[in-house]
């Protein structure tokens, strides 16, 4: 869904990523620079309570995902090692907005968001490791009810919207959501490849005749 919105986004960081790479910034810098500052935002601004503060600031760090990578391509620096990187630190940084808003929800004794929030944390590193094994293996598993850029930004969307003023059962509510679609991508997955291997493996049944 929000990956429709990434032709726009593209179009207005291409003058600033040329502009770093004049600078001498690399775009694995801009990788490792964009993580922390989403780290440091999501676990020290949301566990007190600053959450519109810490939404903002998680998307503004967020959208180094999309400049690191057009500024390896404007730079022709494209390859494994920085997909490998991105890969690695996303999971670095979804893993502390969940976090982080787990921790909001125990500071206001909301029991049920802490439960969701956990299993979007526990989830959102079993989700990519299914692609990662299943490609391991020579199946591809990209199938999903929700994209890793669609979870981040309903989840900060949420959290914004409570931070001015709406009801704390938006955001419950939407970490719910969001869990469950992650345990069903994590289903579709698995039966996907399932069915993948199940095809590519030899009858194992001797034929006579």
């Amino acid at each position: 869904m929000f990956g429709r919105l990434r032709g726009l986004t593209t179009r207005i960081f291409t003058p600033l990523g040329a502009l770093l790479l004049r600078w001498g910034v690399s775009p694995d810098a801009v990788t490792v620079v964009g993580t922390l500052g989403v780290m440091v935002s999501a676990l020290w601004l949301f566990p007190t309570g600053h959450l519109f503060a810490g939404t903002m600031a998680v998307m503004v760090f967020a959208f180094s995902d999309v400049l690191d990578g057009n500024m390896a391509r404007q730079a022709g620096r494209t390859g494994t090692w920085g997909g490998f990187l991105d890969s690695t630190l996303d999971r670095l940084a979804d893993a502390a907005v969940f976090a982080g808003l787990l921790l909001w929800c125990w500071s206001v004794d909301d029991v049920w968001g802490m439960g969701a929030a956990l299993a979007c944390l526990a989830l959102g590193g079993v989700v990519p490791y299914a692609r990662a094994k299943a490609e391991s293996l020579g199946a591809t598993a990209s199938v999903g009810i929700a994209a890793r850029a669609d979870r981040l930004v309903l989840a900060l969307v949420a959290s914004g919207f409570v931070g001015i003023g709406v009801d704390q059962l938006l955001l419950t509510g939407m970490l719910t959501l969001l869990a469950a679609a992650s345990a069903v991508t994590v289903v579709q997955r698995i039966l996907v490849v399932r069915r993948q291997l199940a095809t590519a493996e030899p009858d194992p049944t001797p034929r006579t005749g």
